[in-house]
C-alpha cells in the first residue's frame, strides 16, 4: 500500500490550504471529505494536481473503450 499525505497548511487570515499526495485520481476528494466539513466547508477553489487529473482522463478513456458502439 502507498503512502497517503494530508498536509493542513492555515494562514494567518484563518484561510486554509490542503495538499494531497499518494492518491490516485480523485479518491483525494473522498479523503479529505470530512477534513473540509470539519474546517467550515466553504471551499473557495479546488485545484487537481497533473496526476489525479492523468489518471482521472484514464480511467474516462477506458471506459469509452469498453462501451459497446463507441
Amino acid at each position: 500500500m502507498e503512502l497517503q499525505e494530508v498536509e493542513v497548511f492555515i494562514a494567518p487570515d484563518g484561510t486554509t490550504r490542503i495538499e494531497v499526495r499518494g492518491v490516485a485520481g480523485a479518491g483525494c476528494l473522498d479523503l479529505t471529505e470530512d477534513l473540509e466539513k470539519a474546517l467550515g466547508g466553504r471551499i473557495v477553489e479546488r485545484e487537481l494536481t497533473a496526476e489525479a487529473q492523468a489518471v482521472i482522463q484514464q480511467r474516462a478513456a477506458e471506459r469509452l473503450r469498453r462501451e459497446p458502439g463507441s
